[in-house]
């Protein structure tokens, strides 16, 4: 079988005559026009380059201006709701009156040997001091002392008083710790039932009016359990045969609409 022979002079050129196309231009900032450099933004028109790089300042300006908000904030001293709002003023006055509930709630636990009053008052007292740790947190974030600066409570409602309703006095607490037995029990029923009855007026009114969604909802919460713990005290006292004391006086009751 006879090779077949190519003759190179059939052809219009020769192969070894015949010029290779020159390689395409390559663009000043060193890609060409298929890499991922910067071909694209040399090709660009002058207003494009010019919109792409204004656009991107701006997205920095903003940033900075988000990061100083921010930055601004967590340092400052003082934010949140001012002295003397229906916020501060609550926060301020129910951690203290739920400082004594807790007091009273305490000495039962420890003194009692009734387990139902045992598990009420632990439950009080966890209840309470769980709030009271939110209250003092949310008033030293926003730079506020715990307590009225001026003495006196309730200011926030319409009228300054230098005692809250229901606060057990200096001798209903001395009753307390020299109560044993079932009168230590109906002792600490009466005094806890008529706490719980002179906070509610400033719950309600907290849970109306805070601007603060947080501070609105805990107060709601309180109004919720300690309506349901007073419920629960008055049965005990009628099954042990006594009665509640009188409940307190509200002279700031329906006065707290001023702001």
């Amino acid at each position: 079988m006879s090779a077949t022979r190519i003759d190179m002079t059939d052809t219009p050129a020769s192969v070894s005559d015949r010029t290779d196309p020159p390689p395409p231009p390559v663009d000043d900032d060193g890609a060409d026009d298929g890499g991922s450099g910067g071909g694209w933004w040399s090709a660009s028109p002058t207003w494009a380059k010019a919109f792409v790089a204004g656009g991107l300042a701006l997205v920095l300006v903003l940033a900075g201006v988000i990061g100083g908000i921010a930055l601004g904030r967590s340092t400052a001293t003082t934010y949140g709701p001012a002295e003397g709002s229906i916020d501060v003023g609550f926060l301020q006055d129910m951690n203290a009156h739920h400082g004594q509930g807790v007091e009273m709630a305490v000495w039962a636990r420890n003194n009692t040997a009734n387990p139902e009053i045992r598990q009420l008052a632990f439950d009080i007292e966890s209840t309470q001091t769980a709030q009271v740790g939110r209250m003092q947190g949310w008033l030293t974030l926003w730079g506020q002392p715990l307590t009225p600066p001026s003495g006196q409570y309730m200011g926030w409602m319409g009228m300054a008083t230098p005692a809250m309703p229901g606060m057990a006095s200096p001798e209903d607490l001395a009753r307390l710790r020299a109560s044993t037995g079932s009168a230590l029990d109906v002792v600490f029923l009466q005094l806890m039932l008529r706490h719980h009855q002179g906070g509610l007026p400033m719950m309600q009114a907290a849970a109306d009016e805070a601007s603060v969604p947080a501070v609105r909802a805990l107060a709601q919460s309180m109004v919720a359990s300690q309506t349901s713990e007073a419920a629960v005290m008055t049965q005990m006292l009628a099954q042990r045969g006594a009665a509640p004391l009188p409940a307190p006086v509200d002279a700031h009751a329906g006065m707290h609409g001023m702001n």
